[in-house]
């Protein structure tokens, strides 16, 4: 195996590294939220690795599709990392951790509330050993509160926090959004806690205890229902893809596909019907203001697309997006993926048989770079026990011990 990207897109000058570079990253997190984060730190040049338990991360087994018995969904969020396995529930597990933790900067992990405490690696425990270790847990619900220490999941959370409510149609009901978002975005908030707690680090020398929920992070994407709301008293109808605020701002049919469009202002809605040549929906009254058109909403929509009827949705989506007119074509994930712009933003990567995501933040000097594959199960294991000083004769008695078996055990 290589570790060196084929097609990496976006990547650092040459003789540059990235921007977290000299990082060392233990990653005890499992399915999404952290090992996201995870794969974001190791991105931008964080080492990390992964520690999993006995069992293999779950997604492994998340399938099909399977490359060699891990499934794709494991492939997507682990790359950039070395990985190894350890039994943390014996103690001979928990040593070989401490003695990772000696020299890492962050400590990412996504246990139950209590979990590492049990076994004596609680922030408390930790901080006082490692004064400067930043640990960042992500978690449900947060330690504490009503649902404090309560496991959570996707998809619970878009329920719970209120994004299915506002998601689909009357005739659809409230919808689970297609992508874990609230997992994702709760990544996202966890490499933000990382990078602020390492700027304080900067400056006080000391580490702290950072935590990402997927509750806050599903209720902080309530915008703008949550400040309609505010203001309003009223609760948000079911739209489908219409906007609560604005119009046009939706799908439209055309004679081949459906393409969306987001007018945001008076002078956008001017343009789109120039284009179109839809000039007598300028002389209509109903259609004045944004105002009007969010009240006449279903009208609008019905003249518009007698117009686009016979219109080609692709080639007038490029067109109108070139003119000012906010548009696109709406592509199935081949189509989105397979477009020059992808390429061209780095935003797909492969390494041999590997491909995937690119990184979506893109730094000038320190660009992201694709340096690993995601892991083997183990497949790190005795080089990384190694550098952390175990000789040959300790290594093999913690695999035959079963502190660090080299097949996922159950």
């Amino acid at each position: 195996m290589t570790d060196q990207t084929q097609n990496s897109g976006v990547q650092a000058a040459a003789g540059c590294d990235g921007a977290l570079t000299g990082l060392k990253v233990i990653d005890l997190s499992r399915v999404l939220g952290g090992p996201f984060a995870g794969q974001m730190l190791g991105d931008h040049g964080a080492e990390v690795i992964k520690v999993e338990p006995p069992t293999g991360d779950e997604t492994r087994l998340w399938g099909p599709p399977f490359r060699d018995e891990t499934a794709s969904y494991f492939l997507g969020l682990n790359r950039n990392k070395r990985g190894i396995v350890l039994d943390l529930r014996q103690e001979a597990g928990r040593e070989v951790l401490l003695r990772l933790l000696g020299d890492a900067d962050v400590l990412l992990e996504n246990f139950k509330t209590g979990t590492l405490e049990k076994w004596g690696l609680g922030y408390d425990e930790l901080s006082k050993r490692f004064p400067r270790l930043i640990h960042c847990r992500v978690t449900g619900f947060g330690a504490d509160g009503p649902l404090g220490g309560l496991p959570g999941y996707d998809a619970i959370l878009q329920a719970m926090g209120g994004i299915m409510s506002v998601n689909g149609s009357e005739v659809s009901g409230p919808t689970r959004v297609g992508l874990p978002v609230v997992d994702m975005v709760t990544g996202l908030n966890a490499v933000v806690a990382i990078t602020l707690a390492l700027h304080h680090r900067a400056a006080s020398g000391r580490g702290q205890f950072v935590e990402a929920a997927l509750f806050d992070a599903a209720i902080s994407l309530l915008h703008p229902h949550a400040a309609n709301h505010a203001l309003s008293g009223r609760l948000p109808r079911l739209t489908g893809n219409d906007h609560p605020n604005i119009s046009p701002y939706s799908t439209f049919r055309t004679a081949t596909r459906d393409i969306y469009l987001a007018i945001g202002n008076d002078r956008q809605f001017r343009k789109l019907c120039t284009e179109i040549g839809a000039w007598h929906l300028l002389e209509d009254d109903r259609f004045v203001s944004n105002g009007a058109r969010v009240d006449n909403r279903a009208a609008l929509s019905e003249a518009l697309e007698e117009t686009l009827a016979t219109v080609d949705g692709g080639s007038l989506a490029d067109r109108l997006i070139r003119a000012g007119v906010p548009a696109g074509p709406v592509l199935n994930v081949a189509e989105a993926l397979a477009q020059p712009h992808v390429e061209h933003r780095g935003m797909r990567v492969a390494m041999d048989d590997y491909l995937g995501l690119g990184a979506p933040t893109k730094l000038g000097v320190t660009a992201a770079t694709y340096r690993r594959k995601p892991p083997r199960f183990g497949e790190h294991t005795e080089e990384v026990l190694a550098e952390a000083g175990y000789d040959e004769e300790e290594i093999r008695s913690l695999r035959e011990t079963g502190v660090t078996p080299d097949k996922p055990l159950g």
